[in-house]
């Protein structure tokens, strides 16, 4: 089988392209990237981003399956429909379960819980994506599949509620010094994380599978854990026996920085937990098997192997502390109003 991914680099489809190929097929990787290559991949170089560039650089060719890592607008969508008509036997979509319905009116998330999100604008570009392909399905049988991933990580990711995600190792550090985190809310949302080398038995399973056409699925662990047990179990694997936990309400944080709005609001202070049986019924071999434990004790040894993997988001630090500080004076401030009043002898 033929498959061309669309970045093939990331932390998700880096699993999805290792196991591709170690299931023998003939897999190839489009993108600029300046990393080392993958094993057994083909690349070709190429921004995706200029179209004349891209069609260039495949003239000719056509593979039985295209993944997509790299589309969030419906922009992209329009310059993969032209650039991939003809071209791919099967388009997967890596949209997001963030655009399942704000908030949820039932716990357990289907692929049939409706799309909206009014709280952040990456989720609603990743429904208007939707959209556009399941109208390029109807009105020309662009044969699309889609694909919802929630919050994934894997050996170089840190996958907490507030953290840095591109220096992801700055939550650990903090906890080993003896310095509070952040879990927005109470902490006993449910959450499912799922690990990459799981979400990629659910993807690489629907390559090229004619019956996914026109289909959407999430694939995510069946681990539901309330955020509190979540940077517990990060704790403890960190090696912190007493960690430092402070719950601020995620209304109070998106109120101080708005960009956290999205991320808290619109997704990770919602409840997620999925029903993976249409990805069982399609993938009958699907299972996942990392639990979180497990998995992030690996992703903290994998910093732990080399110093320099463990860069500090300074900025983000700052910011944690200003918000820690904000709450503290509040919390002083109320305690103060609300405190008994002592009349005088």
């Amino acid at each position: 089988m033929k498959v061309l991914f669309i970045g093939g680099t990331g932390y998700i489809s880096t699993a999805c392209t290792e196991l591709a190929v170690a299931r023998g097929y003939d897999v190839t990787l489009l993108n600029r990237s300046n990393r080392a290559p993958i094993a057994g991949a083909k690349t070709i170089k190429a921004d995706i981003s200029n179209a004349a560039a891209a069609a260039k650089a495949i003239a000719g060719q056509r593979w039985d399956s295209v993944v997509d890592f790299v589309a969030y607008t419906p922009v992209d969508i329009e310059s993969r429909l032209s650039l991939l008509r003809g071209k791919a036997g099967q388009y997967i979509f890596i949209s997001s379960a963030s655009a399942y319905q704000k908030p949820l009116t039932d716990y357990l998330i289907t692929e049939s819980t409706p799309l909206a999100n009014p709280m952040w604008d990456y989720s609603r570009n990743k429904i208007a994506c939707e959209d556009r392909l399941m109208r390029a399905y109807r009105e020309e049988a662009f044969p699309m599949t889609v694909i919802r991933p929630s919050l994934t990580y894997g050996d170089h990711i840190i996958p907490l509620a507030i953290n840095s995600w591109l220096k992801s190792y700055t939550a650990i550090d903090r906890m080993r010094k003896g310095q509070p985190l952040i879990i927005p809310g109470d902490g006993l949302t449910l959450w499912t994380i799922t690990h990459n080398s799981d979400f990629a038995k659910g993807l690489v399973g629907l390559l090229g599978h004619p019956g996914s056409i026109g289909h959407a699925f999430h694939i995510t662990s069946d681990e539901a854990l309330t955020w509190n047990q979540i940077y517990q179990m990060t704790a403890e694997a960190a090696g912190v026996a007493e960690p430092k936990f402070i719950h601020i309400a995620s209304d109070f944080l998106a109120a101080c920085v708005p960009s956290m709005t999205g991320t808290l609001l619109g997704d990770k202070s919602q409840t997620a937990v999925f029903d993976n049986a249409k990805i069982r019924r399609f993938v009958p071999d699907f299972l996942a098997t990392t639990r979180y434990r497990d998995g992030i004790a690996r992703t903290i040894a994998w910093f732990d192997g080399d110093s320099a993997r463990r860069a500090l988001d300074a900025e983000a630090v700052q910011l944690w502390d200003k918000l820690i500080g904000a709450y503290d004076r509040g919390l002083e401030a109320a305690v103060k109003e609300f405190a008994p009043k002592r009349s005088a002898p």
